[in-house]
């Protein structure tokens, strides 16, 4: 699986291109409302023109800023070696020209611009700390990714996109104090691209006592998915989660009967395992145990698998890693 398409829409808002450099000088008639869609600003990511904050800058001479609700970071220039840091700056510098802005993501980037293991991250802490009003956050992209602990009152979604998710960025959200999430979606990766965690690091997700309202998490795209369902088996966090997200990962047999056995899953909406390497049999098991307490279970394997090397090893992928 690559990410071959820009986010058509964002915290309910139908995604908008900003009009780039070359574009036409754009004016208030020729754009919609300001509140009525989330605003995506972007430069080419390889030897730009422009650089993202000028684009910002033309945006924020354009648009009545106080009205905008949704703001998605596009392509910077030289994502594969340049850090935003320009980027973060340049939001928090307009913070207080921001009031009305409820949801922002940093790195709507598609496999042309840059694999998302090439996207260079920085230090999403400063973004969480100007716009404590912020309910949706999200960002792309692991190599470099910085995020400290924090608190934010308002918070209600937060997603972290990767093909590898350093620890430390694990180990910082799971110190965070987010009393009003409700959605949790981490995409862990692989060691070989960065994603160094371990169930130790993900015991306070399990724990889930930093995170009151949460009702859906998605602990998914892992090479450690089966040791993050058999931790999931006992976690206090499931008996209050309506949504539970294991998906994209490499689980197989192991991971799904020791979720499938430990406590009771009944009270869930959902249960998604799509792209999974389980055996025909333990999928039956799962449907015909889920489906009548009303559970929408998802196995579908996708495009998961097996690669077998000529010694008899095989090889299990995640479905976004590169």
């Amino acid at each position: 699986m690559t990410i071959g398409d820009h986010f058509q829409e964002f915290h309910g808002l139908p995604a908008f291109d900003f009009p780039g450099l070359d574009d036409p000088t754009p004016d208030a008639s020729s754009l919609p409302s300001p509140e009525s869609v989330a605003w995506r600003i972007a430069v080419n990511s390889y030897d730009s023109d422009e650089q993202w904050e000028a684009a910002f800058g033309r945006f924020t001479a354009a648009v009545d800023t106080e009205r905008v609700r949704a703001i998605v970071v596009g392509a910077w220039s030289d994502v594969y070696d340049s850090a935003p840091d320009e980027v973060v700056k340049a939001l928090v510098a307009a913070r207080d020209r921001l009031p009305a802005l409820r949801a922002l993501f940093v790195g709507d980037i598609v496999m042309e611009e840059a694999e998302i293991s090439w996207i260079t991250q920085g230090d999403m802490g400063p973004l969480l700390q100007a716009f404590p009003d912020l309910e949706e956050f999200g960002v792309r992209g692991g190599n470099g990714l910085v995020f400290p602990a924090v608190r934010h009152e308002r918070l209600r979604k937060l997603t972290v996109e990767t093909g590898g998710l350093p620890v430390e960025a694990v180990r910082g959200i799971a110190a965070s104090d987010l009393p009003a999430l409700v959605e949790l979606d981490l995409w862990l990766g692989t060691s070989e691209y960065g994603g160094d965690a371990d169930i130790a690091d993900l015991e306070p997700f399990f724990a889930g006592t930093r995170l009151p309202s949460l009702t859906r998490l998605a602990l998914h795209n892992s090479e450690i998915q089966d040791a993050i369902c058999s931790a999931l088996a006992s976690a206090p966090v499931v008996a209050r989660l309506e949504e539970l997200d294991v998906s994209m990962g490499v689980l197989t047999d192991d991971g799904a009967t020791a979720l499938l056995t430990g406590q009771p899953l009944t009270h869930l909406k959902k249960l998604d395992l799509h792209h999974n390497y389980l055996s025909p049999a333990l999928s039956t098991r799962l449907l015909e145990t889920l489906e009548p307490a009303g559970v929408i279970v998802d196995t579908d394997k996708e495009d998961a698998e097996d690669d077998e090397d000529d010694d008899g090893e095989v090889w299990r992928f995640v479905a976004v890693g590169e």
